[in-house]
């Protein structure tokens, strides 16, 4: 079953989303609360994973991260990292408020984006029971050195610098594409990410917009959420991964994952970034579904 819902953040700004349960059993169920990675919204896949989860007995939390989909907030796509963490931590909250949903066993899954947010908020918030961090953002600073060239980083920092000043004398945010062709100047210059979204058909519809606020990709090369890698324990960490990782690179997570403390899993997929969402889905939210299952259940 799954039923519409919406809660305010702690500084009141209302998210909306999903609440699903199982079809079968007697709750309260545990729960994993879910949400999407750089710019994506709920029906960007998050149904498929949250059927997935709630055919194996837990509930799922899936909503939109402020300003984005149907949630609210301002500027409108604008990607904060830490207000979406803070976001994850709401989420909990509402989540152990329902009726259908164990408080005391609740997990996080994040992927891309919010892969790497999930770590901070099992580290900072020990309601969390569990965490499924799937082809994670790791480090802003190793991530970005990756996918900008030098003077492409010169040509971000004035226009970061214009867009400040701009912003402080009124103006509207300066937009800026999230992916696009190569050699164009996009948050996320990824060319496999900008063919699957380009064949996906979801360019031009409701439901994913081709455009983030410039700031956002400033925010994003200062985010480095695996400093906390070493505190989420005792939750245990799946981390899912892909061998051939460009957006979000496989060495940088696996040197992350070697930090992190027991109990911890890795799995490797093969293929590249958007394998987990395509031909290796079922792959990934089994072993997803197979962890949280297990250490939610654990938990109860």
């Amino acid at each position: 079953m799954r039923k519409d819902i919406e809660f305010q953040t702690s500084d009141k700004v209302t998210l909306r989303g999903w609440l699903q349960t199982p079809d079968e059993g007697d709750g309260p169920f545990p729960c994993v609360v879910m949400a999407h990675g750089f710019s994506a919204v709920k029906e960007v896949f998050l149904d498929q994973y949250a059927d997935v989860f709630s055919a194996a007995g837990l509930a799922c939390v899936v909503y939109d991260h402020r300003n984005l989909g149907a949630s609210d907030g301002e500027p409108r796509l604008e990607v904060d990292p830490w207000l979406q963490v803070e976001g994850y931590r709401d989420a909990i909250t509402f989540a152990g408020l329902q009726p259908e949903v164990d408080t005391d066993r609740i997990g996080v899954w994040g992927t891309s984006y919010s892969g790497g947010h999930v770590l901070p908020v099992a580290a900072l918030d020990k309601r969390v029971k569990a965490v499924v961090s799937q082809v994670p953002f790791i480090s802003g600073r190793a991530n970005m050195r990756r996918v900008f060239r030098e003077e492409e980083f010169e040509d971000l920092r004035r226009r970061f610098d214009a867009d400040r000043v701009a912003r402080f004398q009124g103006a509207e945010p300066e937009m800026i594409p999230v992916f696009g062709e190569r050699g164009s100047l996009c948050a996320l210059p990824s060319p496999e990410e900008w063919v699957f979204i380009r064949d996906s058909g979801m360019l031009g519809t409701p439901l994913w917009l081709n455009e983030v606020t410039l700031r956002s990709t400033e925010m994003m090369m200062a985010y480095e959420p695996a400093q906390y890698i070493e505190q989420i324990t005792p939750a245990p960490l799946l981390m899912i991964l892909t061998t051939d990782d460009i957006v979000t690179p496989t060495d940088i997570a696996l040197d992350a994952f070697k930090r992190a403390h027991d109990p911890k899993e890795l799995l490797l997929i093969e293929g590249g970034h958007m394998e987990v969402y395509d031909a290796q889905f079922e792959r990934g939210a089994t072993a997803a579904r197979d962890w949280l299952a297990t250490h939610l259940r654990a938990g109860g």
